[in-house]
């Protein structure tokens, strides 16, 4: 049987964003603005980019902002961009909402990573699919969902992860690490997976699993397993089951993409990303760059 092509993508953004309230009670954090763009628009690009059609973005409460922005625009701000002469501005926001196929599912079950898997499942229909987040991404060339998706189409894995190398002592505190003893370029052939090890000493590599995932329709099988036996107020991960997939012979590989990860669901990082993308913006980069020159700290 021929492979399928990855042509669908679930969005996990269904977080309360409870490091950024007040602002986000009633704003997603996925919402926030680097520069002119919502964060999630960033995540959405660069998968439509990599071939994806179908976005099933798996949302909560307070999450309609999202919906709301990829859809048409109102009559009434496209008659205001109409009568001020930004014909312009209207075809950017026009686009917005032809990017892909959107759907929308509110999250329900317990708390953790692996739930957004299991209420998209249905909508999956067995096909190969890119799992993310709405509020983080990694800046890379090629980027590096497309190089995800080249990895799938080489290994034809069940399961592929994006990670980079670890840069500071706190990612092992922070982050999931992978390890494997079979290399080949970029994709190391993953045997081992540990979820926040702690130190170097306690990590099987210095790859972590970042912000970025294909998997096959075998990992829900392997997740409803573990939530049979999740026990209350625990968090139901997709990390075990990933474990348990290698164990039982599956393909899995680590993708290290050479790249900068950009972390907005913190207040410090959230900053960070801004100033990046600020220095990056035509319009504004060569003011923004005379103004932090001037600044008196």
């Amino acid at each position: 049987m021929a492979q399928k092509p990855i042509r669908k993508a679930v969005i996990a953004a269904a977080g309360f964003g409870t490091r950024f309230l007040p602002q986000t009670k009633a704003m997603p954090k996925e919402m926030l603005p680097v520069v002119d763009k919502p964060i999630i628009q960033y995540v959405v690009e660069e998968l439509v980019n990599a071939g994806i059609e179908d976005i099933i973005v798996v949302t909560g409460y307070s999450k309609r902002a999202i919906e709301d922005h990829f859809d048409n625009p109102s009559q009434d701000l496209v008659s205001n961009l109409k009568n001020g002469g930004k014909d312009e501005l209207l075809d950017q926001i026009k686009k917005i909402a032809n990017l892909a196929n959107f759907v929308y599912v509110r999250q329900k079950g317990p708390y953790g990573n692996a739930t957004p898997l299991l209420n998209a499942e249905h909508l999956i229909g067995g096909e190969p699919f890119i799992y993310t987040w709405g509020d983080d991404f990694i800046l890379s060339s090629p980027p590096r969902f497309s190089q995800l998706v080249r990895a799938y189409d080489q290994t034809k894995a069940s399961a592929i992860f994006a990670c980079l190398p670890a840069k500071h002592e706190e990612d092992y505190k922070r982050y999931a690490f992978v390890g494997g003893s079979e290399r080949q370029g970029q994709l190391l052939r993953m045997e081992r997976i540990i979820e926040k090890p702690g130190s170097r000493e306690s990590s099987p590599s210095n790859l972590a699993s970042l912000s970025g995932y294909v998997f096959d329709s075998k990992i829900f099988d392997y997740i409803k397993q573990d939530l049979e036996k999740l026990e209350p107020k625990h968090e139901l991960i997709f990390q075990p089951s990933v474990q348990r997939m290698m164990d039982d012979g599956l393909d899995v590989y680590a993708c290290e993409i050479d790249g900068t990860y950009y972390d907005t669901g913190n207040k410090l990082e959230y900053l960070k990303t801004v100033v990046d993308f600020a220095l990056m913006h035509d319009d504004i980069k060569d003011d923004f760059a005379d103004y932090l020159r001037h600044l008196t700290l």
